[in-house]
């Protein structure tokens, strides 16, 4: 008897030992998709990046438009007549005022320091056009007051500028005059935020009243015991004397 036997075309090896039926990846493929993946996490950081960087820049422009003041400062003098005293000759009057007038905005923000021929309290005065509001800041007594803006007196944005750059450059020594108005506190003011963001932040953390012309508060006498304190500042081509009085 003849015995045959068959050879298993793995010679006589059990799968694990001899070749896999699946066939394994190609290393050179499986590189190329890793940096693929790599490729597009680069491209994916950088764009978030970009975002990042473009978010900081714009608040940053932001942040520097409302919160940083732009100052121009000029210097002015100008000669007024006080019609209520026995002055022969007109008097200097010289007034030191940093000027941030942003047209863009409508807004002028004037320092008055105190005048150094007249009785005056240092302040702080902000002209809102848009909000037709005017803040007093009284820098002595650190107490705000709001007014509707007189835009009959006060002069708007860029002819105040013009006013300003002429002063400074001492081409324009107007011999003028002085008008004066009394102002009355009228309530105290505990909601800032109408009053927009310029007067908000010049006011914020203040005690700030709310102003009323006397002249147009009917039936309202001047009594001996008010106390007035008095603002020397100029937003036109003569001198403003505001006074302002507690009642």
């Amino acid at each position: 008897m003849v015995k045959i036997s068959f050879t298993s075309p793995t010679g006589g090896k059990s799968p694990k030992e001899g070749h896999s039926l699946v066939t394994e990846e190609d290393p050179e493929v499986g590189t190329h998709v890793a940096e693929r993946r790599s490729s597009g996490q680069c491209l994916l950081m950088l764009l978030g990046l970009a975002f990042i960087l473009a978010g900081l820049i714009v608040g940053g422009a932001c942040i520097y438009k409302f919160f940083v003041p732009r100052h121009k400062v000029l210097e002015g003098h100008l000669s007024y007549m006080d019609n209520r005293k026995d002055v022969k000759e007109p008097y200097y009057l010289p007034i030191s005022e940093e000027a941030d007038i942003r047209e863009e905005e409508n807004v002028a923000f004037i320092n008055v320091p105190v005048p150094s021929f007249a009785d005056g309290d240092s302040a702080a005065i902000v002209h809102d056009f848009d909000r037709l509001l005017t803040a007093y800041l009284d820098l002595q007594i650190q107490k705000c007051y709001i007014i509707n803006l007189n835009t009959s007196v006060v002069l708007p944005p860029r002819s105040l500028l013009d006013l300003f750059m002429k002063l400074a450059s001492g081409s324009y020594l107007p011999q003028t005059y002085l008008v004066s108005e009394e102002l009355v506190v009228t309530e105290k003011i505990d909601d800032l935020s109408e009053l927009g963001i310029f007067i908000y932040q010049h006011c914020v953390g203040r005690e700030t009243y709310r102003l009323q012309r006397r002249d147009q508060i009917t039936g309202l006498q001047k009594r001996s015991a008010e106390v007035c304190r008095s603002i020397l500042h100029f937003g036109n081509n003569f001198v403003t004397q505001t006074s302002i009085c507690e009642l």
